[in-house]
């Protein structure tokens, strides 16, 4: 044990630990108060997605383009199955040369079908991607429109919500303005 000068760091870090804790307590006091004048709203996202007309008007537009190209994939998987049948059917009957023309045949098919199928679901999801995007973009501005209009201090999704009371849920009001663009 040193017989030397104490130290006064217990004394400083008691000292700012009172600060804080009284820092603290003062903020606590404050909440409620700064609470009562912010307007929340809270959107259901997933809803909105699902409900907004827009969102249905993007697939049928994604129906529209690409059923031609899904029905001609189906036409091509049946002609396939038809040849791999006839291989498995009648091929003790064919003659070698047949036989190998007829594989030849299938594998090409197969490869065709693979490569329009990958190609369908690249497409397909690029243009899904590009929908999306506009209906997010088109969401967006009717949410921070309504939130402007109507001096909301704060608008939430269910992405970052633990608790939203129905009485702070403007997802029908973002619905209703969707669905009014969406009639011009």
């Amino acid at each position: 044990r040193s017989d030397g000068p104490r130290r006064p760091e217990g004394k400083i870090v008691l000292k700012a630990l009172l600060r804080v804790l009284l820092g603290a307590l003062a903020l606590t006091f404050a909440l409620p108060a700064v609470a009562a004048e912010l307007k929340l709203g809270f959107v259901n996202a997933a809803r909105v997605l699902k409900s907004a007309p827009q969102a249905e008007a993007a697939l049928n537009r994604l129906e529209k383009e690409f059923s031609p190209r899904d029905k001609a994939l189906v036409e091509a998987q049946k002609a396939l199955r038809k040849l791999e049948d006839k291989l498995s059917k009648d091929s003790a009957t064919l003659s070698d040369a047949e036989r190998r023309d007829l594989e030849r045949d299938i594998i090409s098919q197969r490869r065709d079908v693979k490569r329009a199928q990958d190609e369908f679901r690249e497409d397909f999801n690029i243009r899904r991607n590009e929908e999306m995007a506009k209906l997010q973009k088109l969401i967006q501005d009717a949410i921070t429109a309504l939130a402007q209009e109507e001096r909301y201090d704060l608008v939430l999704n269910d992405g970052a919500v633990i608790f939203a009371s129905e009485a702070v849920d403007i997802t029908d009001k973002v619905l209703k303005r969707l669905s009014a663009v969406h009639g011009n």
